[in-house]
């Protein structure tokens, strides 16, 4: 059994195998509270940080912080779009602000567990409408647009740069605004999909998380041979998803 905290609205998920009862996830759950209620305090500062960042005039990423100015207009893939696979995605330590690492086996999702939400005092409280957080104001029409031709001008120059490095190529690219990842990679059908808020962020994360997701086409997994590969590409590809895990998905 296995608990998360979803960002950015500290939504609590919990996978369980099947068998298991839901007194014994709820009791699961509140044995952790503690450590629930500081990883929402911490997601709750976390997503402050990132709104006022992404505030009118407070972030541009056409300045020389972002990615905008750093390449010209170009399209790679489908664009904005959702994900027609829906299965045997990779990529799960891409999650930000994650929770325990995934359980092993057959597992059902609580969605969330209304018995153990937060007090309406608490700064991390959410009462399921999310109201100090509204995805549409904080992803403005303008604001997609610049984060997919941000992303859209870098990819053509990153994967001339990496497909001969990694050997790899995927057969098709999409950007879509994730709620707990930064990029997914189905293997199968050699898919990959790129977190949109990575265009408002700076180049060197969309770089990473292309370059892991490029990776998985060769091993699905996160074990030995994964990170041989990564350590291989990627010197820096820790630090970089060490300082990418503290960044909030909006």
């Amino acid at each position: 059994m296995y608990l998360r905290i979803k960002p950015p609205s500290g939504e609590i998920v919990v996978s369980a195998p099947a068998r298991m009862s839901e007194r014994m996830i709820v009791d699961f759950v509140r044995g952790r509270r503690e450590w629930i209620d500081r990883q929402r305090e911490r997601m709750a500062k976390a997503r402050h940080e990132a709104m006022v960042g992404f505030g009118e005039g407070e972030f541009d990423p056409s300045s020389n912080g972002g990615v905008g100015g750093a390449f010209g207009v170009g399209g790679v893939g489908g664009g904005v779009g959702g994900n027609a696979e829906g299965a045997e995605e990779v990529g799960d330590d891409l999650f930000s602000a994650s929770g325990l690492d995934p359980f092993d086996g057959d597992t059902r999702s609580v969605d969330p567990v209304p018995s153990v939400s937060p007090s309406s005092d608490s700064p991390a409280s959410n009462d399921g409408d999310d109201a100090d957080f509204d995805r549409n104001y904080v992803w403005t029409d303008d604001r997609r647009k610049r984060a997919e031709a941000a992303i859209n001008a870098a990819l053509p120059g990153l994967l001339d740069k990496w497909t001969p490095i990694v050997g790899k190529s995927p057969t098709h690219i999409t950007l879509r605004l994730m709620t707990s990842r930064w990029g997914s990679c189905t293997p199968k059908t050699g898919r990959i999909r790129l977190n949109l808020q990575l265009g408002l962020m700076e180049p060197e994360f969309l770089e990473y998380v292309l370059v892991h997701e490029l990776t998985h086409l060769w091993e699905r997994g996160h074990g030995e041979r994964f990170r041989a590969r990564m350590d291989a590409y990627l010197p820096r590809w820790r630090d970089l998803r060490r300082e990418l895990n503290r960044r909030i998905v909006l």
